[in-house]
């Protein structure tokens, strides 16, 4: 096939390059200097996941050999040696970084002590907290030669301890996990003067384990930190005769917790005999990729490390901007939407306006009925709670939820349940197709006419992501959208209705038919000599097919900007191939999460929001949608948008054929430009408000760590 011989790096490896853009952030010493630390527990927690999911759907191919090529690109063995010698190298990597920030800390005059380095005073006062808050939360597990090894928790770290009989002096072995799902990772000691101190909790542990063992006769002679990582995939039969979906999902996320290891990683001192001790009991080889760390696992911990009262060495708190057609809470939102749409840009505009809007209806005389996809809710949604008033005030309430959300599965399971005892109507998704729509639909008689509400979003119906997502909800009245957007949920109730649309783009129907059509009418728009360029900003570009068609695209001169955040497979700049297409990736303070599509369209520009990303399961194998922007204000705020994205200079990485991610700079004698900073202060003119106050980007380079936003 053709496809194979098109430009393309593979999906693991540009995953991985997009993680080393997130480590690049806690190196950057303009980044201040708690957030860094931020930086190192994202990347580490991003790196589990890959395990989890990517490298584990590798390690499932190996049975298939050369069979597998198609469909990850190469062949598993050769993947899987690439994908741990780049993982070694960000270990490695990390691990610099790590020490650099421990010498900044002491530089403020914070100070990470370790159960070796505390005084004779903070010695009593690990011990007492040990006694007081930490034994009560121990387990420990003796490990014996001859009986299986246990079931170690995916996610959780444990300390795996060299013991010795005090009588025989024989060793032996034990495990104990480390807490930090009942407790905090860090114990704050008393400051002495200016000087600030933590104690992390394995070193609490450590400091009194001999107390867990003394009463058994043993001695602990030494502790080192070990994970490991299982397969996450939730494997569910086919067989939905015999069992509800329900029940499957709940008896996947069981056997999530049994699934096969994927990865081991240790202290990198550990000695060899410990080392060989585990690889056998857990059933694993030096092929199945142990990997050596530092001395602490689960760094992703260290997203909750104590800010110690230190505000300057965090990104200032942004002041979320209420939308100007929204600012009057004296007036109804929903009547405000009818007037014109809306377009809200999180986390620059508040959240709270959509959980106003379902509130309105959830009390509204004139509101008969409300409908919504459900992803990721939050834990203590909001979102939820509003939909239940709605219930006890005699709406009706639609749920369609999605149980396949990865690691979210227990979440919206919780929130389904409660929804339904109040009496909504839930939909279990659409079999054999994930529900990723993020869309809500608000049904209403006023005088006498119906009425529709709709939104069509980028993210999730979910209030805490939305403070460091950057996301969009259009909000709009128009009758032919609304119309569109009830013919989808119709699709959710009878699965046979998957009607026609003009106004939306919905996969796996017409999305993929729509786009590929828009970038052939760029290319026959350039062959013409007229305006022809596409701006694409999303988080992965994957899908080969619609990278084969922007290649085309390029060689026919259509020019062609990406602003992609994590994977891009395509490669830019390739002579003869991508000659006119160039791209960055923006990793900053917040998660770029916007898919926004932009079509010149012979002049009359088109403008799509989504959400989808460019990949094979968005666009062949999930419910999604995108909608054409249609009013002019919207369209404009979005231009600009992306034009500020497309200025900035401090925080994007240059999409490039080497996966250097090296940034991009500002061009001589031109100021510093943060992205991110300037489309805040680009929506607070947006709002009128004179005594608002923007927020300031850098103009030089900071001398060691300066906390701007």
């Amino acid at each position: 096939m053709a496809e194979k011989k098109i430009p393309y790096v593979n999906r693991e490896i540009a995953w991985l390059s997009f993680n080393e853009r997130v480590l690049q952030e806690a190196a950057d010493a303009s980044t201040p200097l708690l957030e860094r630390i931020k930086f190192l527990a994202i990347f580490s927690n991003n790196r589990d996941e890959f395990y989890r999911v990517r490298v584990a759907t590798v390690k499932r191919m190996l049975p298939l050999g050369k069979r597998a090529i198609p469909l990850i690109g190469a062949h598993p063995n050769d993947l899987l040696d690439i994908i741990l010698k780049r993982v070694l190298e960000q270990q490695m990597r990390f691990e610099e970084i790590y020490q650099v920030l421990l010498k900044e800390l002491k530089r403020e005059k914070i100070f990470i002590l370790n159960e070796k380095t505390i005084n004779a005073e903070q010695q009593k006062l690990v011990r007492d907290y040990f006694h007081e808050k930490v034994i009560s939360n121990l387990f420990p597990i003796l490990l014996d030669e001859a009986k299986p090894f246990p079931s170690l928790r995916d996610k959780s770290s444990y300390l795996f301890i060299r013991l010795q009989t005090k009588v025989t002096k024989k060793y032996t072995y034990a495990l104990v996990e480390v807490p930090t799902k009942s407790m905090s990772r860090f114990f704050v000691l008393p400051k002495e003067g200016d000087k600030s101190y933590i104690i992390l909790l394995d070193d609490v542990i450590r400091f009194c384990v001999d107390e867990i063992f003394s009463v058994l006769g043993l001695n602990a002679m030494d502790a080192y930190n070990i994970k490991l990582t299982r397969d996450a995939e939730l494997d569910i039969d086919n067989d939905i005769v015999s069992h509800s979906i329900v029940e499957k999902i709940a008896k996947g996320i069981k056997q999530r917790k049994k699934g096969l290891p994927v990865r081991l990683v240790f202290d990198g001192a550990l000695p060899e005999d410990m080392k060989k001790f585990l690889l056998k009991k857990i059933n694993l080889t030096k092929k199945d990729a142990p990997i050596p760390g530092g001395r602490y696992h689960n760094f992703k911990d260290f997203i909750d490390f104590p800010d110690l009262g230190r505000k300057d060495l965090l990104n200032p708190g942004l002041k979320t901007i209420e939308h100007k057609l929204f600012a009057n809470y004296h007036t109804s939102l929903l009547q405000g939407i009818r007037n014109q749409d809306v377009l809200l840009v999180y986390p620059y505009h508040t959240y709270d306006h959509i959980i106003s809007i379902l509130r309105e209806a959830s009390m509204s005389p004139t509101v008969e009925e409300i409908k919504i996809t459900v992803y990721r809710l939050a834990d203590s949604s909001k979102v939820a709670n509003a939909l239940i008033n709605a219930l006890k005030n005699g709406k009706r309430v639609t749920l369609v939820v999605e149980l396949q959300a990865r690691f979210d599965e227990e979440n919206n399971l919780y929130w389904a349940n409660k929804l339904h005892e109040e009496g909504a109507t839930i939909i279990y998704g659409v079999p054999n197709l994930k529900v990723h729509s993020k869309l809500f639909l608000i049904t209403a008689r006023e005088s006498g006419k119906l009425v529709q509400y709709a939104h069509i979003g980028t993210g999730n119906f979910n209030e805490k992501t939305a403070k460091i997502y950057t996301d969009c909800s259009l909000l709009t009245c128009d009758k032919k959208t609304c119309v569109e957007v009830s013919k989808v949920f119709d699709f959710f109730t009878d699965n046979f209705k998957t009607g026609h649309y003009n106004q939306l783009a919905v996969s796996p129907f017409n999305m993929r038919r729509t786009f590929t059509q828009l970038i052939n009418k760029e290319m026959n728009n350039a062959k013409a000599g007229k305006p022809a360029y596409i701006t694409l900003k999303m988080n992965n570009l994957v899908d080969a097919k619609m990278i084969t068609h922007l290649y085309k695209a390029s060689q026919a001169g259509v020019k062609i900007t990406l602003i992609v955040r994590g994977i891009c497979s395509l490669v830019c700049g390739v002579k003869g191939v991508s000659d006119n297409i160039t791209g960055i990736s923006i990793v900053d303070k917040f998660l770029e999460h916007m898919r926004v599509f932009v079509f010149a369209n012979g002049g009359d520009e088109k403008y799509f929001i989504s959400s989808a990303d460019w990949m094979t399961r968005n666009l062949d194998h999930r419910c999604e949608v995108a909608v054409q922007v249609r009013d002019k204000n919207v369209q404009n705020t979005l231009k600009n948008i992306l034009q500020i994205q497309l200025s900035g200079n401090t925080k994007a990485r240059i999409l490039d054929q080497n996966l250097t991610n090296t940034y991009k700079k500002p061009a001589p004698n031109t100021p510093k430009i943060r992205a991110q900073d300037e489309v805040y202060n680009y929506l607070l003119k947006e709002t009128g408000v004179p005594s608002a106050t923007p927020v300031k980007t850098t103009t030089k380079k900071p001398k060691q760590v300066l906390h701007t936003i």
